[in-house]
């Protein structure tokens, strides 16, 4: 039995592009006719989507070389959502009922080509977790730096939706010490009682070259670094020799209410580079294609045994999520940010 669909659905649509950090007042919710699915088409229903970051890149003017398409003014939003197929062609890989993940978050309904869902299986414990982006933090770990047995390893943004994964895969795949950065006292508490990180450095309160060197003492063999700025210049002050460092994110460039979303310029000391044979190595995904489920079968693994925990705060509907992505930006969340349609 096919249950009746609605007539009209809602999107977040950008209202005005932002001078500064994103507020709910530059994003309306607009009421829109529902249409059937076309040739190669299903309609999901979103049931959980992601709030992320990148958003701001996209509304910056700058996106060129990101991986989705860069926002204007009456654009609606998108971004990775878990849904319910409610609507399938006969002949098409999905049928009605099926779960599946896909780029069109933001929305209560969604038409999608069917060869831009996946089906979720049984990989993980819970659908929402498919919107975690610990992928990222996974592939360069495994792909660019290759955690060794007794490396220290610095994880900045530690309490970001990747950072709150990094830690805990880095000692999965042998990490002695795990360290990381925020700039909150009550996330640092969590990272150590929650998370398992052996010391965090707080942003604010003294030098962070003083900070790190207190809490790697003998310096660091591996950086995952989701912020860049001066925390990437302080962490290349306590790089041991031969030290891997994986960019997979520019924070201090998309959060910075003086800056577009769209840079993060950083100066660092070459010669220290040089000096220490230092790697540094930017991190996508698109260039590691076999990550992703690689990484899902572990993760679901490390869920289900209970080694790892996928921290993330959920809103609940879709008229909450412009004010939810003001949040994320401003640090009020600890781990992802997931809205409940």
């Amino acid at each position: 039995m096919t249950t009746a669909l609605p007539e009209t659905t809602r999107h977040v649509q950008l209202a005005a592009v932002p001078q500064g950090l994103p507020a709910p007042e530059h994003f309306t919710i607009v009421e829109e006719a529902l249409t059937a699915p076309g040739a190669g088409e299903v309609l999901v229903r979103n049931r959980h989507f992601l709030v992320f970051p990148g958003l701001r890149t996209l509304m910056s003017g700058e996106a060129e070389g990101a991986p989705m398409p860069q926002l204007h003014r009456g654009d609606a939003l998108s971004g990775p959502a878990v849904g319910e197929v409610v609507a399938a062609p006969a002949d098409g890989p999905l049928r009605i009922g099926d779960l599946v993940t896909h780029m069109r978050g933001w929305r209560e309904y969604a038409l999608v080509p069917a060869t831009e869902c996946t089906a979720l299986d049984a990989a993980l414990p819970d659908p929402v977790a498919s919107l975690s982006p610990g992928s990222a933090a996974y592939g360069a770990l495994t792909r660019l730096v290759g955690v060794r047995d007794g490396d220290v390893v610095l994880v900045t943004g530690a309490a970001g939706a990747v950072g709150s994964l990094a830690g805990q895969i880095a000692r999965l795949l042998g990490a002695k010490r795990v360290i990381g950065t925020t700039g909150s006292k009550v996330k640092a508490e969590r990272l150590v009682a929650e998370l398992g990180y052996d010391a965090v450095v707080l942003r604010g309160a003294g030098p962070l070259a003083d900070q790190l060197a207190e809490a790697a003492p003998e310096g660091i063999d591996v950086l995952v670094d989701n912020v860049a700025g001066e925390q990437l210049v302080a962490a290349l002050g306590v790089a041991r020799h031969g030290a891997r460092f994986a960019l997979i994110g520019a924070l201090s460039g998309q959060l910075a209410a003086d800056r577009s979303g769209g840079s993060a310029p950083v100066e660092i000391d070459a010669y220290r580079l040089l000096a220490k044979s230092v790697s540094l190595r930017g991190y996508s995904g698109a260039d590691h294609p076999d990550v992703e489920k690689e990484w899902y079968s572990r993760f679901g693994g490390w869920l289900r045994s209970g080694e790892i925990v996928f921290p993330h705060a959920r809103i609940a509907g879709i008229d909450r999520a412009p004010q939810a992505l003001r949040d994320m930006m401003e640090g009020r969340h600890f781990g992802a940010v997931v809205v409940d349609v």
